[in-house]
């Protein structure tokens, strides 16, 4: 039986992953770090603008794919709180938008130390089909902990490149939902946006995959919902990467 929405993978010459939500699990784990940080932030603060508990709907809207200290903007911009900006090197318990980032961040390693994480079984099948294939994949992830992810879920060996938000920051390259990191992955490959597969399981970062240009955009639905995917531009909506096996 031929699957809906298979991919003529030999018609590419390069697949973008994201990671998070698309290879392994760990959009779980970000999305449990990123409610304890915020609700513990709203519970005790005491200035203006909304301090409503966070939930899932605002993960989705607001943070989702980003760069961690731009979720931590906008998702304040989206309540009307105003926090100084702060360093790079600020610690959790500073009240500026990058402390509660890296309070963020210390939440989730803490996370993947206690539990590890482990790859979807249907994501697996397709980076086993696409090694037979030959094909170059890369991982493009906002996340900076990328690499310690992949090391966890034992799949380091099979990307030939990772840009994540280290990369990004040093090479100046603006996140997603702009374009750039995936279109620098693909030149790392050899490829052209044309000949290139993104696969992103969030909004901001299909926005990038179709501002971007690529050859194909598929968004696989881990609760960003199809409609919402299709919107932002995804050309198909699988829920399991094995879906895009013939």
């Amino acid at each position: 039986m031929t699957s809906a929405h298979a991919v003529p993978w030999t018609d590419f010459d390069a697949v973008l992953f994201d990671l998070d939500g698309v290879v392994t699990p760990t959009a779980e784990v970000h999305m449990r770090a990123w409610a304890e940080m915020f609700n513990g932030f709203l519970g005790s603060y005491g200035g203006g603008g909304d301090t409503a508990p966070y939930t899932d709907a605002d993960y989705f809207a607001h943070v989702d794919g980003k760069p961690r200290y731009d979720g931590v903007r906008d998702f304040l911009a989206s309540r009307g709180i105003e926090l100084p900006e702060g360093e790079d090197d600020d610690p959790g318990t500073a009240r500026t938008i990058k402390g509660l980032g890296n309070r963020k961040n210390d939440a989730f390693n803490e996370v993947l130390a206690r539990d590890g994480v482990t790859a979807y079984p249907g994501s697996v099948r397709l980076l086993d089909h696409l090694r037979g294939l030959g094909l170059p994949l890369a991982v493009v992830s906002s996340s900076a902990n990328a690499p310690v992810v992949l090391e966890a879920a034992g799949l380091a060996d099979r990307f030939q490149s990772v840009v994540d938000g280290a990369v990004a920051k040093e090479l100046g390259l603006r996140g997603k939902p702009a374009p750039d990191t995936f279109l620098h992955a693909a030149e790392v490959l050899g490829a052209t946006a044309a000949t290139s597969v993104v696969l992103e399981d969030a909004v901001s970062g299909v926005r990038a995959g179709r501002a971007g240009s690529f050859g194909l955009v598929v968004g696989v639905d881990r609760g960003a919902g199809p409609e919402a995917l299709t919107d932002a531009g995804a050309d198909v909506v699988v829920a399991d990467l094995a879906e895009t096996l013939a």
